[in-house]
This record gives structure tokens, sequence and C-alpha cells, in this order.
């Protein structure tokens, strides 16, 4: 199973958008049985707290997260837009609080393909290299060709959709590469 993550708890981010088109591209090629989508934003936030460091200090919202889209996957996209010229910090919040528990069944072995959205040029590849390089101390093989996707905002239609062919037709590219990598093809 591949869990696609959209990296942010913004409600109504335009990364939704991109995370949701890659998970149809992958849904298509492996069958919808062997993927899994998690948007941040639609996560309950009770699991914040300080007690979550402690062992059997994780709230249990996160601990059915966990269960359902972290521990059973052999893969993860993670779709992460730019803040402050990295990933969002709800995105590392979200992978330390996941690692108390079961630490090496989270990530350890599991493979990873990155891609980054932005509004501005660089498609957030600073944030990629950040992200991979927490997933690599994790234990995680992130996929050597990270998708940047810049100025998002020109490459949706009114209704939030994205109607660029040539942006569409690399997220696909890139998710067929993703389901080699990870052996599920």
């Amino acid at each position: 199973m591949i869990t696609v993550i959209s990296g942010t708890n913004r409600k109504g981010s335009r990364c939704r958008a991109f995370a949701h088109k890659y998970y149809e591209f992958l849904s298509e090629l492996l069958g919808k049985e062997q993927v899994r989508f998690l948007a941040l934003e639609d996560i309950p936030q009770t699991w914040l707290s300080s007690a979550m460091y402690e062992d059997g200090g994780q709230h249990p919202d996160l601990a059915k997260i966990q269960d359902e889209y972290i521990l059973p996957a052999d893969g993860f996209v993670f779709i992460s837009p730019e803040y402050n010229g990295s990933f969002p910090g709800i995105l590392k919040l979200f992978i330390d609080a996941c690692s108390v528990r079961n630490y090496a069944r989270n990530f350890k072995g599991k493979k990873a393909a990155l891609v980054g959205v932005a509004t501005g040029r660089a498609g957030n590849l600073r944030g990629m290299s950040h992200l991979a390089g927490v997933l690599h101390y994790l234990g995680a093989t992130t996929l050597p060709n990270q998708l940047p996707i810049s100025s998002i905002a020109q490459l949706l239609d009114t209704n939030g959709q994205i109607n660029h062919p040539e942006t569409l037709a690399v997220m696909k590219m890139h998710t067929q590469e993703f389901a080699q990598f990870v052996g599920a093809d």
C-alpha cells in the first residue's frame, strides 16, 4: 500500500489539489485498494500536546491515523508546499509524533517520493531537500527524481483543478516512476 500525503493543515490549500491528482494517477495505475490519501488538513488537531513525546502519551486519534495510513504502508508520496523556504512545520510535527510509537516500523526500509509545490519559481526544492534529510534519518529511501512544481496558482482553473497539460503529464510520469521504484507496478 502507498499513502499519498498532502503535507499542510491549511484549509483549502492548493497543495491538496496536486496531492489528490497524484493520488488519482497512482490509483489508476495500481488500483484504488493499493493507494490511500491523507490530507493533514483533515486530521483532528487533538493529538497536538507535549504528551505525544512520552511513551504511552500518543493520543488515540493519532494512533488510529498511524495504524491506518503509516504503519501498513510500503511507500509514501509527500506533496509538500513551500513554507518559509522549507516544508510545513505540521508535516514535521506529524512525522515526529508518529515516530514515538513503533519507531522502526513507521518509515524504516520504506520508499518515498517527494513532490514540492510553490507559488514561486523553485517548486520547493529546498523543502524537498530538508524533507529527504528527515526521511533518510528515519531509514526511508527516497526516489532520486524529486518533482518540483512551480507557479502553482497559474496551473489551476477557477474550480481549483489542474488545467496545465504539461504538468499533468509530468505528474503522471512521476507516478509511474515511483510505482516502479516501490516495485508495485
